[in-house]
């Protein structure tokens, strides 16, 4: 969502025609709304990337408004863009039906407009210095905000059983009938990041006001992540109140200092749920991460199945010291800024694998974007054979998108520099640490590789001893080094890609697809009767589920948000989201309970 308004970039692609592949047909179904409305929506199910390149490919030159007629079709095969079907509440659909009808009164809106909002109220910042809970009074806002959440959502507190981790995270055991079920789990952050004080006039809104201006509630966490704190515990509230019990176990679990890595949130939750359930014990996670985007034809849905490693590099030069005016022909600095130039003149060559999800992504734009241009479309089919045709499409992204390196290869960033004490001391230490985001394909160890690589030529260059992750080493066989290179893991947090969650076939892919599905299908908002699909997509930062591999395979970062309803995005100025948007995160929440609850898909 930071990347907004780039993604929303118009693109005019032109290249070589390729011959086209045959395409095949793709059936629709009818659903049928609880209001017994009739609408139309795809049974396709795409493997796929992110809810951001929707707005690189689907938008054309000619983007009209939603509601729009869209003349233009495009089918691909079931091998491409495996396909599944809306799914819908059977045994519980009765309370799904009363639930509806409520979620549209204007009474039960503004309650839950102001749910969230009363939730923003509450400046729950994590400080990136903060010491363990207990230990730092900055932690006691949390408190507040519990006082709070117990006062809003009284039926969850009568009826569940909370557990506070580590002083203030909180986990919620909702007991069902049948223990032979794996629990389902639902994950959020109760934290936000910082407002930069000298950007508070800029707000339309007071940053911490939870102000809700007719359309939109706005302030810090409006849109990451207290849409899922709050989104889920309405959902269980008015289950609640509607005299649901559920058959199977769910589990909320909301983590404190996500926006810092989650070091005393996220891992305190893990330790608990893997003491209290076990290793893998959980039949599916969803958690914040992608959502969807409406166009003219379709609805893009991009619920996430994997993230990027994480790799903080630390390049630090010891060099002599001594006076100034008697300077060597290079000080640490200079040495350190060769280092990062020779980083910089070699980056990481992006490349498209036919595996991957950003690959699949391009292959169900071509086969469901309306307004791809022809020439984009056959490149991207054709390369699904053609060697030739792949590069083609390697070498066309590279220069028309700059979200490219990031989507297609690892990526590195040097962000912080520190040298030098005096200015006429020469530094004897001087240093720089450079963030890589690990493409999915790869891993640490082979990044690790590749660094020892790329500076190989620079320690022989300038005569400098290496001790590079202690695994690769130089030194000079004849005089003295002019000074030692030593890189290493900067914080000791190295972070291999996430596993990717299983697609295809998987029972809970399958549910978590056709619940989606089935609630944008049944949704009676304007421009949401179109043909909707599911992408899995991949983050290139991380969430708390880095610390969760261990309690299921299937983790879906996914947090039903519609990139539409936010106003500027999150971790910036004016973060407000949309109120009737915020209303289909409730309603998402409602339904993936009830379906989880009946389906055999999780078992």
């Amino acid at each position: 969502m930071e990347e907004k308004r780039a993604l929303r970039a118009l693109y005019a692609y032109k290249e070589e025609v390729y011959s086209r592949d045959t395409e095949l047909g793709n059936p629709s179904m009818q659903l049928i709304r609880p209001s017994g409305t009739r609408v139309y929506i795809s049974l396709a199910l795409i493997s796929a990337l992110g809810l951001s390149l929707f707005y690189l490919f689907a938008r054309s030159p000619h983007f009209g408004p939603c509601g729009s007629t869209v003349t233009r079709t495009h089918h691909i095969s079931e091998e491409v863009c495996p396909q599944t079907t809306a799914i819908a509440p059977e045994r519980n659909r009765a309370i799904l039906d009363a639930l509806e009808e409520q979620y549209q009164t204007e009474g039960f809106k503004l309650q839950a407009y102001e749910s969230l909002g009363g939730a923003i109220r509450v400046p729950t910042v994590a400080y990136d210095d903060l010491a363990p809970p207990g230990q730092d009074e900055r932690w006691e806002i949390f408190g507040q905000l519990h006082a709070y959440l117990a006062d809003r959502f009284p039926l969850v507190h009568a009826s569940l059983r909370k557990t506070h981790v580590n002083k203030y995270a909180l986990v919620y055991h909702w007991q069902g009938s049948d223990d032979s079920l794996k629990p389902a789990l639902l994950t959020a952050h109760q934290d936000v990041v910082p407002v930069e004080p000298l950007t508070v006039n800029e707000w339309n809104h007071p940053p911490f006001s939870g102000y809700y201006d007719g359309e939109y509630i706005w302030g810090r966490g409006s849109c990451d992540d207290k849409p899922g704190l709050i989104g889920t515990l309405t959902a269980v509230e008015e289950l609640l109140r509607a005299g649901f019990t559920p058959t199977r176990t769910i589990v909320l679990a909301y983590g404190i200092d996500e926006e810092r890595g989650g070091i005393s949130g996220a891992t305190a939750i893990r330790d608990y749920l893997l003491a209290t359930y076990g290793e893998y014990a959980f039949s599916i996670l969803v958690d914040e991460g992608g959502g969807y985007g409406v166009s003219d034809g379709v609805i893009m849905v991009n619920p996430g199945v994997a993230e990027k490693g994480k790799f903080d590099v630390r390049f630090a030069i010891s060099a002599p010291g001594g006076h100034s005016s008697i300077p060597p022909e290079h000080t640490s600095i200079g040495l350190l800024a060769a280092v990062i130039k020779q980083l910089e003149d070699n980056p990481h060559t992006p490349h498209l694998n036919r595996s991957g999800i950003y690959y699949n992504l391009l292959q169900c734009r071509a086969a469901h974007d309306p307004s791809l241009s022809d020439d984009l479309r056959s490149l991207i089919t054709r390369s699904r054979k053609s060697d030739r045709a792949l590069h083609a499409l390697e070498s066309h992204l590279a220069k028309t998108d700059r979200l490219y390196p990031a989507l297609a290869g690892t990526t590195q960033a040097a962000d912080v520099v520190r040298g030098g004490v005096k200015t006429n001391a020469l530094p004897e230490q001087a240093e720089v640490i450079v963030n890589h985001r690990v493409d999915i394909h790869s891993s640490i160890a082979a990044l690790q590789a590749r660094i020892a690589g790329v500076v190989k030529p620079l320690v022989k260059q300038y005569g400098l001893e290496l001790d590079a992750f202690g695994l690769y080493k130089e030194t000079l066989e004849d005089g003295e080094a002019s000074g030692v290179l030593r890189i290493t893991d900067a914080w000791g947090t190295a972070l291999e890609p996430a596993p990717i969650t299983p697609m295809g076939d998987s029972g809970p892919f399958k549910l978590l697809s056709g619940t989606i599905i089935g609630v944008l299908g049944a949704s009676n908002r304007t421009g949401y009767d179109r043909k909707v699909f599911v992408a899995p997509s991949m983050s290139t930062g991380n969430t708390d589920t880095k610390h969760y591999w261990k309690l299921t395979k299937h983790i879906f970062r996914y947090g039903h948000m519609n990139g539409g309803d936010s106003y500027n995005g999150a971790h910036t100025i004016n973060e407000a989201v949309r109120g009737e948007g915020f209303l289909e995160i409730i309603r998402f929440f409602t339904w993936v309970i009830l379906n989880a609850d009946e389906s055999t898909l999780l078992d």
